[in-house]
């Protein structure tokens, strides 16, 4: 009995290492959803009203590199609102079911106060969520840690809606790292890149790869 409960205790031993080293396959954040076709027309962008796009935007290699000032303009003359240069995923407003935002994100060391991910409503309030980079730390508005030392690294972010449950999940690099009951029903959409918010810095940026948009089957 001896020798077979110590090759008991190695075998346990070693999926506790297959654990721990991520070997065992979970589930993947998109499984069970239908990506959205996108093209060039479902990138809305947004940035100062005064400048070219391309003074404070580029997509090169299928990289977005969006980057702003704290001093710049907003995003249209009539606003009152900080300044950004966003993507509005547009085509896809959503009112019900649940819808799935993912996109390898990167922020360089240094940026800090700005929203780089958000779910935009209609109508007041503005938003049912916003990812923020606060020195170094990616938090749901300035309050919980979704994910720390973000810093010049890419990251894969996975926002799911469930509309009629009324949750948000957000994963990065297929952990969970959040679940937040969201702020009633309205018509939402998907935006990422940097807007300015609290204690921005003067120079802000994201970077995007990969961006889609997945609703659930069913």
């Amino acid at each position: 009995m001896a020798p077979f409960t110590g090759l008991l205790f190695a075998f346990l031993a070693s999926l506790s290492m297959l654990k721990d080293t991520h070997l065992f396959c979970s589930a993947d954040p998109t499984d069970g959803f239908t990506d959205m076709p996108l093209t060039e027309y479902n990138f809305e962008m947004q940035w100062p009203y005064n400048l070219n796009l391309s003074d404070r935007y580029s997509n090169t290699d299928g990289v977005r590199r969006l980057w702003v000032y704290s001093t710049d303009k907003p995003f249209n003359p009539t606003t009152t609102t900080k300044p950004r240069t966003e993507i509005r995923i547009r085509g896809y407003d959503y009112s019900s079911g649940v819808w799935q935002f993912e996109g390898y994100g990167f922020v360089p060391n240094g940026t800090s106060g700005t929203s780089i991910v958000q779910i935009h409503r209609t109508t007041y309030p503005a938003t049912v969520l916003m990812l923020m980079v606060v020195d170094g730390q990616l938090k749901f508005y300035h309050r919980t840690l979704v994910e720390p030392n973000i810093y010049d690294r890419w990251m894969r972010v996975n926002v799911i809606h469930d509309v009629d449950s009324n949750k948000i999940t957000v994963f990065v690099n297929d952990v969970q790292k959040l679940e937040i009951e969201g702020n009633g029903p309205n018509a939402f959409y998907f935006k990422c890149g940097v807007y300015g918010q609290t204690d921005e810095t003067y120079y802000m940026e994201s970077m995007w790869r990969d961006i889609r948009v997945l609703k659930k089957d069913g």
